[in-house]
């Protein structure tokens, strides 16, 4: 019923910038929180940065994991139903595969937000 598709990933040297992009499709109620998340060899899935929509309809509350602040940033257009990730002074440890992720209610079941996953982009920082 929903899909994420990411984009924008690749490898970049050290300093370097990306720009992520997901796409929410489908059966689309509402989208309450979108967010990225990276898994590096190894390693557990851990939240990068995340922006959550607010019951007063003002900006987006968003926060972002320590080794993002600074570096990254969440935006998102609601008109097209998609996130992006803004990558500046990459870092060899930013190496990871990034996914999208929103909670989401269907016009089906309007009254229950599910999570969604896309499947996932590869970041590779190095020289």
């Amino acid at each position: 019923q929903v899909q994420l598709v990411e984009s924008g990933g690749g490898l970049v040297q050290p300093g370097e910038s990306l720009r992520l992009s997901c796409a929410a499709s489908g059966s689309i109620y509402e989208i309450y929180r979108m967010a990225w998340y990276r898994q590096a060899p190894g390693k557990q899935r851990e939240l990068v940065a995340e922006s959550l929509r607010t019951r007063s309809g003002g900006n987006d509350i968003v926060n972002y994991a320590d080794s993002a602040k600074g570096r990254f940033a969440i935006s998102r257009d609601n008109s097209k139903d998609m996130v992006y990730l803004q990558m500046n002074s990459l870092k060899p440890e930013d190496t990871a595969v990034y996914y999208c992720n929103a909670r989401i209610a269907t016009r089906q079941e309007t009254w229950r937000a599910n999570e969604y996953w896309g499947q996932g982009t590869q970041v590779t920082v190095s020289s």
